[in-house]
Formats: structure tokens, C-alpha cells, sequence
């Protein structure tokens, strides 16, 4: 399809002239109404079919490179707070919704989607048809996009189909050192509790270093909750870092980018804690694949990758299946897995790995996110594991 006959057929809900403009690098265009900040981005498009939790999405460092197109179509309707942050501000380029966000509607609701997005620098656009957009994307994978919002509704299309086209992809992208901390710090709140919100932890059992690869804040939270007494430490952390804070375990957090370029630096660092000590590792997410990498397998890119809050993984081991949140474009190729690893989880929508371990020490990771609750606790009893691994171990 060329680009004028896309730009044609593309079509917004509403009547106005439209303000916002999404190209695919194949020349496909899709037309809306832009709200939050104007301008133009390039990132891949992803599609997520999560029926809430629209802002922990955006501020998820998984996102970093992405736009997100929202299947559900009330974006919006019950605002923003500062409590629901996954980190301190958005990471994801952008979202595509089916309407446009209305009146927030919500007892915690502080503040509008539209006024935080224009805050953060960050472009919506809605009025577009997500399910045709959705199944563009499960048909030609994951495309290259440009995304633009200008209020006058003048757009170059023919930029915008090259810029979506020169963008280079998340392959080969470490994208863990853009959304990383800085510096080492210390966490110890908890899960939220009804009617104080987040309570602190006062009473750890074990020390715990984190390495972040662009971690929730949910799963600090949940590791706390758990028992552990956190250090955070920056991505590139080397073992004797990590190692000179005495831990009784080591968590890999989630994070964004292409897992064999964060792997260069992050999977020495876990092959030598697995080399040195017995110390129990529990990965989550990209910390999945990065533990998965330390013991030799491989990751490939998906098609158009796991995005949403009602994926069906099986437990290998217990015959269970849990009702979890997933958020990635890359996997372990299971086929990959070196003796004496076992594969614990699959998905039951396509197969995939989603969680391994090791036959005989507590190193184990899974693919989606335990701390995201959509079952709502089918997978908390992950972190309990990671608890009781190091209470055995003493």
C-alpha cells in the first residue's frame, strides 16, 4: 500500500481535522486527534491489552524505545497519581488509544492524563482504530513508527514515513544504561496496604542486592514486603560490587533493549557470582533472560512480543497455571536451555519460556512479572521463594 492511498483509507473518529499522525515504516498511516505534547517521536510500536493500569505501563523502563497501543478503549477515565508511578516519570515514547481520555473519574486520581503526558514529554493519540492498528502489528510484527502531534494538523508524510524507517530497531539496543540508576540506594517500602499506602519495612531478614536493568518499583516493593532489606545498584555494577555488600541473595530486575547487548556487560558479572558463591538469584523479566544468557542459552527477538495483563503461564512442576502480566519483545529460546538448567513455565498462548531454573542451587527467573498482580496473587509466592532460599541457606 503507498503512502497516499494509506493516508487515504486511514481514517479518525472524529469529524475535525486531525492533529496527530502515526506512519509505519511501510508506508501505512493512521490519523487522530494528538493530545499531551505536541512534536514527533520515532520508537517500535507495541500493542498491550491490559484493561487498567495505564500509567504504571508509561512509567514501566521496560517501554523505553516504544510507543504502546492501548486495546482497551478508556485510557484515562480514572486519571493519575503519584503513588502508581513505576518510576519517577514516563519512559514509554508514546500511546495510541480508540478515544480520546476523558474527565478522570477515581477517589485517588490527582491529576489528568492529557495535562501529565504534556508535562513529561510524552505524545498520545487517540481516535484511532486500535483493533485494525492491533492486527497490523500481529501480522508484520512489531513495525518502526513516527509518531507526530501538531495542533494545526500539518504533517510531512513522506518525513514521516523515513523516520519511521531510519529508526534502527531495539535489536542490538542496550537500552539498561539509559534507564538505570545513577548510583546505589537503599529501598525499603513496601506493597500498598489500604489506608496508608505504602508502609515502611522495619523488620528485614535477609540482605538483598538488586541490579537495575530499569526496575519497577512494585517489585522492590514486593521484595520488601518479602523480607529483604534492598540495595539497588546501577546496571553496570561488577561482582565485586555487588559482593561488597555482604547480600544473602542477588535479584535481577526487569528493563528495556535487546538482552545480548545488555548482556555484554551484565552476564560476566552473573557468571562470576555463579562461579564464586552459592548465593540464591531470582530474575525477573529482562533479569530472566540475563540469568538465562550466564548459563548459556540464547534470546531471540518475537514477532510482536508478549504485552498485557492476562497471559496464561503453566508451572512446569506444580501443573498450575497462573494469570500473569507480561512485557517483552525478546524470549529465551528454550531449545537453547544447556543441561542441568530446567525449564519451570511456559505460555500457554504460543508456547514460549517463561521461566527457568537451576537443578541444583535456588537460581531461578521467569519471563513475566509476579509483582503486577493481575491474578491477583497467582505469582507473589515467587518472592517467598526467594525468601525462604535464603533463610535455608542461613
Amino acid at each position: 500500500m503507498s503512502a497516499a492511498t494509506a493516508a487515504t483509507a486511514a481514517t479518525a473518529s472524529h469529524t475535525g481535522k486531525p492533529t496527530a499522525c502515526l506512519a509505519l515504516a511501510d508506508g501505512t498511516i493512521f490519523y487522530g486527534q494528538g493530545f499531551g505534547a505536541t512534536g514527533t517521536t520515532t520508537a517500535e510500536l507495541c500493542f498491550n491489552t491490559a484493561m487498567t493500569g495505564y500509567q504504571e505501563i508509561m512509567t514501566d523502563p521496560s517501554y523505553a524505545g516504544q510507543v504502546v497501543t492501548f486495546t482497551f478503549p478508556h485510557i484515562g477515565n480514572v486519571g493519575v497519581n503519584a503513588e502508581d508511578d513505576e518510576t519517577s516519570a514516563p519512559v514509554a515514547a508514546g500511546m495510541v488509544v480508540k478515544w480520546d481520555p476523558t474527565e478522570p473519574s477515581n477517589w485517588r486520581s490527582t491529576g489528568h492524563l492529557v495535562t501529565w503526558l504534556s508535562q513529561q514529554g510524552r505524545i498520545g493519540m487517540g481516535g484511532v482504530d486500535t483493533r485494525r492498528l492491533t492486527r497490523a502489528i500481529r501480522h508484520q510484527g512489531a513495525p518502526h513508527v513516527a509518531i507526530a502531534h501538531d495542533p494545526e494538523g500539518n504533517f510531512d508524510i513522506e518525513a514521516l514515513i523515513a523516520q519511521a524507517r531510519a529508526f534502527s530497531g531495539l535489536e542490538g539496543l542496550d537500552l539498561a544504561k539509559d534507564v538505570t540508576c545513577d548510583k546505589s540506594y537503599r529501598w525499603d517500602e513496601m506493597r500498598w496496604a489500604w489506608p496508608d499506602g505504602y508502609p515502611k519495612q522495619t523488620s528485614p531478614r535477609h540482605k538483598v542486592v538488586a541490579l537495575d536493568y530499569g526496575a519497577k518499583r512494585n517489585i522492590l516493593r514486593c521484595l520488601a514486603s518479602a523480607g529483604c532489606d534492598v540495595t539497588v545498584l546501577p546496571a553496570t555494577a561488577t561482582a565485586q560490587e555487588v559482593l561488597s555488600h555482604a547480600p544473602d541473595g542477588i535479584f535481577l530486575s526487569n528493563g528495556p533493549g535487546d538482552p545480548a547487548a545488555t548482556g555484554q556487560y551484565a552476564v560476566p558479572m552473573i557468571k562470576e557470582i555463579l562461579d564464586t558463591t552459592d548465593l540464591p538469584i531470582f530474575g525477573i523479566c529482562l533479569g530472566h533472560q540475563m540469568l538465562a544468557l550466564a548459563l548459556g542459552a540464547r534470546t531471540i527477538k518475537m514477532n510482536h512480543g508478549h504485552h498485557g495483563a492476562n497471559h496464561p503461564v503453566k508451572d512446569n512442576e506444580t501443573g498450575k497455571v497462573e494469570i500473569t502480566s507480561m512485557n517483552h519483545g525478546f524470549a529465551v529460546d528454550a531449545a537453547s536451555l544447556p543441561d542441568g538448567v530446567i525449564e519451570t513455565h511456559v505460555s500457554l498462548f504460543d508456547g514460549s519460556n517463561c521461566g527457568i531454573r537451576m537443578d541444583d542451587r535456588a537460581v531461578f527467573s521467569v519471563q513475566y512479572h509476579p509483582e503486577a498482580s493481575p491474578g491477583p496473587m497467582d505469582s507473589y509466592y515467587l518472592f517467598e521463594r526467594f525468601s525462604d532460599a535464603m533463610a535455608a541457606r542461613g
